[in-house]
């Protein structure tokens, strides 16, 4: 590490971890964008590229955007074997340097102009705020949207937790106060976005939900499958009820308080 890079390292304000697999089609683009958008901004930033063990020329892209653009902070870490979205995420989560850190999912469905607004609600007090998607009618991305609502209604009804998104791909963090959250979560996979949002309420977080514009795309190929997915998640969640039913007693001992705020559109 040169000694410019040692000085920026130890001045980064936000780490915004891309969690990659197979986006070989979309990286360079997104980047650019993501980059565009953060260098807007008054914070001083990393990016972090975790590379789930991609089939494609993702790793090879990464290497290319980090030596195009020397005047930028970059982590890259490549797995050498898959390990799941949720293990992704979170390890590139430790590793940021920021103070706040968060994630974005690289396709950007939600636009990257949004992560001012997130970054926001943490300097004033949140410990974790999320973008709250709002979807862009299209009969084509009509399933997606009953597939997302129908899912938290579930999580309402079976978890009792006040969320409009648990698994919006759009989320920070306070590192702080996160960490520990992070060690106790079991999911490695998908419904770590649900773990991770409900175990930080149950354990006092303040959260803020903030409304974003979700654009589905359709030049790329989705990894949502609707009846297996379905079933696999409401499985998980009626598990999850057991772990969910310790941490209320935990929280009344504790005399833990909810902060969930949704602002308005």
């Amino acid at each position: 590490m040169t000694t410019a890079t040692a000085d920026r390292a130890a001045s980064i304000d936000v780490s915004l971890v891309l969690a990659c697999y197979n986006e070989q089609g979309i990286i360079v683009e997104s980047v650019a964008r993501i980059l565009e958008a953060l260098d807007c901004c008054k914070w001083s930033y990393e990016i972090v590229f975790v590379d789930d063990c991609s089939r494609d020329k993702t790793r090879a892209l990464i290497e290319q955007l980090v030596a195009a653009h020397p005047t930028h902070t970059f982590q890259t870490i490549f797995h050498a074997r898959n390990q799941g979205r949720g293990a992704t995420v979170t390890e590139g989560m430790r590793a940021g340097r920021g103070a706040i850190v968060g994630y974005i999912d690289i396709d950007l469905e939600v636009d990257p102009r949004y992560i001012p607004s997130c970054i926001r609600a943490i300097e004033q007090g949140a410990d974790i705020s999320t973008g709250m998607r709002t979807y862009k009618f299209s009969m084509r991305s009509l399933d997606r949207y009953i597939l997302s609502r129908g899912y938290i209604a579930l999580v309402h009804a079976m978890l009792g937790v006040d969320a409009q998104d648990t698994e919006t791909g759009f989320k920070f963090f306070r590192k702080e106060r996160i960490l520990p959250i992070f060690d106790a979560i079991e999911a490695q996979h998908w419904f770590w976005d649900t773990e991770v949002m409900v175990r930080s309420l149950l354990h006092g977080l303040r959260v803020t939900e903030i409304p974003v514009l979700f654009i589905r795309r359709f030049d790329k190929t989705s990894g949502v499958r609707p009846v297996r997915d379905t079933i696999d998640y409401f499985l998980r969640l009626w598990r999850f009820r057991g772990t969910v039913s310790a941490l209320r007693k935990e929280a009344r001992v504790a005399g833990t308080k909810r902060d969930w705020i949704r602002q308005g559109l």
